[in-house]
Protein backbone atom coordinates (compact mmCIF):
# COMPACT_ATOMS: atom_id res chain seq x y z
CA UNK A 1 0.00 0.00 0.00
CA UNK A 2 1.02 3.20 -1.03
CA UNK A 3 1.10 6.51 1.68
CA UNK A 4 1.79 9.92 1.33
CA UNK A 5 2.75 11.69 4.36
CA UNK A 6 3.20 15.69 4.04
CA UNK A 7 5.05 17.84 6.23
CA UNK A 8 6.20 21.59 6.50
CA UNK A 9 3.14 23.41 6.52
CA UNK A 10 2.08 26.32 8.79
CA UNK A 11 1.52 30.33 9.23
CA UNK A 12 3.41 32.78 7.63
CA UNK A 13 3.75 36.52 6.68
CA UNK A 14 3.41 37.58 3.06
CA UNK A 15 6.99 37.58 1.44
CA UNK A 16 8.46 34.83 3.45
CA UNK A 17 9.08 31.03 2.47
CA UNK A 18 7.93 27.69 3.44
CA UNK A 19 9.05 24.11 2.24
CA UNK A 20 6.81 21.52 1.58
CA UNK A 21 7.60 17.74 1.45
CA UNK A 22 5.90 14.33 1.05
CA UNK A 23 7.81 10.95 1.87
CA UNK A 24 6.61 8.21 -0.15
CA UNK A 25 6.42 4.54 1.16
CA UNK A 26 6.24 1.75 -1.33
CA UNK A 27 8.18 1.40 -4.45
CA UNK A 28 6.08 3.82 -6.76
CA UNK A 29 8.33 6.93 -6.13
CA UNK A 30 11.32 6.35 -8.38
CA UNK A 31 9.26 5.94 -11.81
CA UNK A 32 6.33 7.87 -10.50
CA UNK A 33 4.98 11.39 -11.32
CA UNK A 34 4.98 13.58 -7.93
CA UNK A 35 2.87 16.42 -8.00
CA UNK A 36 1.08 18.91 -5.42
CA UNK A 37 -2.44 20.72 -5.32
CA UNK A 38 -4.12 22.91 -3.14
CA UNK A 39 -7.37 23.45 -1.76
CA UNK A 40 -8.18 27.03 -0.70
CA UNK A 41 -11.84 27.26 1.60
CA UNK A 42 -15.05 27.07 -0.36
CA UNK A 43 -12.72 26.60 -3.63
CA UNK A 44 -11.80 23.36 -5.82
CA UNK A 45 -8.91 21.70 -5.56
CA UNK A 46 -6.41 23.18 -8.09
CA UNK A 47 -2.87 21.75 -9.50
CA UNK A 48 0.29 23.41 -8.25
CA UNK A 49 3.28 21.71 -9.65
CA UNK A 50 4.58 18.14 -10.94
CA UNK A 51 7.86 16.66 -11.79
CA UNK A 52 7.83 13.71 -13.74
CA UNK A 53 9.72 10.44 -13.55
CA UNK A 54 12.67 11.99 -15.58
CA UNK A 55 12.63 15.10 -13.50
CA UNK A 56 10.65 17.49 -15.47
CA UNK A 57 8.30 20.17 -14.00
CA UNK A 58 5.37 21.79 -14.64
CA UNK A 59 3.78 24.59 -13.07
CA UNK A 60 0.71 26.56 -12.67
CA UNK A 61 0.94 30.27 -14.11
CA UNK A 62 0.44 31.82 -10.44
CA UNK A 63 3.33 30.25 -8.66
CA UNK A 64 5.69 30.02 -11.46
CA UNK A 65 9.19 31.75 -11.05
CA UNK A 66 8.06 31.35 -7.07
CA UNK A 67 7.64 27.96 -6.15
CA UNK A 68 9.87 24.65 -7.09
CA UNK A 69 9.40 20.69 -7.61
CA UNK A 70 12.08 18.68 -7.00
CA UNK A 71 12.52 15.30 -5.59
CA UNK A 72 15.01 12.84 -3.75
CA UNK A 73 14.70 9.49 -5.00
CA UNK A 74 17.01 7.94 -2.54
CA UNK A 75 14.58 9.50 0.17
CA UNK A 76 11.78 8.78 -1.47
CA UNK A 77 10.73 12.37 -1.14
CA UNK A 78 9.72 15.39 -3.07
CA UNK A 79 9.46 18.71 -2.10
CA UNK A 80 7.84 22.33 -2.62
CA UNK A 81 9.68 25.31 -2.27
CA UNK A 82 7.49 28.34 -1.37
CA UNK A 83 9.38 31.38 -2.12
CA UNK A 84 7.78 35.16 -1.42
CA UNK A 85 4.15 33.68 -0.65
CA UNK A 86 1.21 35.55 -0.76
CA UNK A 87 -1.53 35.33 0.94
CA UNK A 88 -4.04 33.47 -2.07
CA UNK A 89 -1.76 30.82 -1.54
CA UNK A 90 -3.43 30.06 1.39
CA UNK A 91 -4.85 26.46 1.55
CA UNK A 92 -4.01 22.77 2.18
CA UNK A 93 -1.43 21.42 0.06
CA UNK A 94 -1.86 18.00 -1.24
CA UNK A 95 0.88 15.62 -2.67
CA UNK A 96 0.02 13.08 -5.19
CA UNK A 97 1.70 10.03 -7.05
CA UNK A 98 0.87 8.06 -9.94
CA UNK A 99 2.86 5.50 -12.18
CA UNK A 100 1.14 5.84 -15.22
CA UNK A 101 0.11 9.27 -15.36
CA UNK A 102 1.80 10.93 -18.46
CA UNK A 103 1.22 14.10 -20.61
CA UNK A 104 -1.30 16.49 -19.46
CA UNK A 105 -3.13 15.03 -17.10
CA UNK A 106 0.06 15.39 -15.02
CA UNK A 107 -2.50 18.90 -14.50
CA UNK A 108 -5.38 17.36 -13.24
CA UNK A 109 -6.29 15.66 -10.08
CA UNK A 110 -6.42 11.63 -11.91
CA UNK A 111 -3.43 10.64 -9.76
CA UNK A 112 -4.17 7.34 -7.93
CA UNK A 113 -2.70 7.96 -4.27
CA UNK A 114 -2.71 11.15 -2.49
CA UNK A 115 -1.85 12.51 1.26
CA UNK A 116 -3.96 13.88 4.14
CA UNK A 117 -3.26 17.38 3.30
CA UNK A 118 -0.76 20.27 4.87
CA UNK A 119 -2.09 23.34 5.79
CA UNK A 120 -0.65 26.77 4.78
CA UNK A 121 -1.80 30.21 6.05
CA UNK A 122 -0.23 33.10 4.39
CA UNK A 123 -0.95 36.49 6.50
CA UNK A 124 -1.12 39.99 4.67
Amino acid sequence: QVQLVESGGGLVQAGESLRLSCAASGRIFSGSAMAWFRQAPGKGREFVAAINWAGSTFYRDAVKGRFGISRDNAKNTVYLQMNSLKPEDTAVYYCAADSTIRGSSLYTDKYNYWGQGTQVTVSS
